[in-house]
């Protein structure tokens, strides 16, 4: 096995993935494990029953005081007004230019009190960002450094964790979170959120408390057949449901309306955010290119970086991410094309290797729950 780098950063959980027989590689700065048993099979454990992924390289920001509504209204597009204690919003940072710095979670535990989870790549720029709009006088907090964090992901996630835990966690809604003892550790963050669309839990918890609730997991989810799961199947997974991987499907030069996530820029009155006129404008006026998604016609796998074309041999876009799905047995990808090659059923041809291959603009996410959509 290669060394690392040695300004590379460990998760908690580095020595567990390297005796279990993990392909560690470098990541956002860390050393992670990209696949165990095979990305195939990671992804279909996954959808089928239940896999743990070690998301501890993720940044953690508390962001608290009286103005803390006012200041995360300001610098997230979501609102964060419609946010109760105990919810959990997807959202993302205007950069002042159109472009997104990160999208982010955003968890609220009091009116005066919220946790914003960011992308590993991003943690620095993103602390940066919040300090310099920091008009507001909240208190910022970076404590990235002391979490660590597990994604159990998969319709029997359930079953591993509720022996672990006096929550009921089938009561716990899609994007609510509680805070209780798990694993006999106090203080654990118990989320019922994830990346891979097969359901499941993320959890949170001072990485002092890493081995002792690993092992557990794993002890509670070995007689159903639980696995460990890497980078490849996280990112294989997120693409059967549509979702942007930061640097890849969204950055500092793509806006939400661009990347089709209107849905999470709210324009009411009572909401002034950053960028707020610019993606009004683009919103009423348009945009000239758009994120799709697409299913090859042609045998071919799209990846990121391949053009995208029209049946004239034209360059109308670009793949941002593309993969051959475990559950579909075909190409998939996600992309950015000119204004009027966006619409449901266009044909497309993805250059691959040199040849046109064709394919076709299709709604997303291209599964639900591992079943084609």
């Amino acid at each position: 096995m290669d060394k690392p780098q040695q300004e590379l950063k460990f998760t908690p959980f580095a020595e567990r993935h390297i005796a279990m027989g993990a392909k560690m590689v470098p990541f956002a700065g860390f050393y992670m494990p990209v696949e165990y048993s095979g990305i195939t099979d990671e992804h279909l454990t996954v959808r089928q029953c239940a896999g743990v992924f070690d998301v501890s390289h993720m940044g953690e920001i508390w962001v608290e005081g009286k103005h803390a509504l006012d200041f995360l209204q300001y610098v997230t597009t979501n609102d964060v007004s419609k946010l109760y204690d105990g919810k959990v919003q997807y959202s993302c940072f205007p950069n002042g230019k159109g472009g997104i710095v990160d999208d982010i979670l955003v968890y609220r535990f009091s009116g005066d009190r919220y946790l914003l989870v960011v992308n590993a790549s991003n943690i620095d720029k993103d602390w940066n960002w919040l300090l310099q709009q920091n008009s507001f006088g909240v208190e910022l907090n970076n404590v990235s450094d002391s979490f660590a964090q597990l994604a159990i992901q998969g319709p029997l996630a359930v079953n591993v964790l509720q022996p672990l835990t006096g929550v009921k966690l089938d009561d716990l809604k899609y994007y609510t979170f509680v805070q209780d003892v798990f694993a006999g550790v106090r203080d654990v963050i118990i989320s019922a959120t994830g990346y891979t669309g097969a359901g499941g839990f993320e959890i949170y918890f001072d990485k002092k408390y890493a081995e002792v609730i690993w092992d557990a997991i794993f002890e509670s989810g070995h007689p159903i057949g639980m696995k460990p799961a890497g980078l490849g199947a996280r990112d294989t997974l997120r693409l059967e449901m549509g979702y942007c991987l930061y640097g890849n499907d969204i950055d500092d030069t793509t806006s939400p309306i661009e990347a089709n996530l209107g849905w999470i820029v709210k324009f009411e009155s009572y909401k002034n955010f950053i960028d707020k006129d610019l993606l009004l404008e683009q919103k009423n006026k348009g945009v000239n290119r758009r994120r799709v998604g697409f299913r090859m016609i042609d045998k071919g796998i799209p990846r990121h970086g391949y053009n995208i074309k029209n049946m004239n041999g034209e360059t109308i876009g670009i793949v941002t991410s593309g993969t051959l799905s475990p559950v579909l047995k075909e190409g998939i990808g996600m992309g950015y094309v000119s204004a009027g090659y966006e619409i449901l059923g266009q044909e497309i041809y993805i250059e691959i290797r040199g040849k046109m291959l064709k394919a076709q603009i299709t709604d997303m996410p291209f599964v639900s729950s591992g079943v084609l959509k």
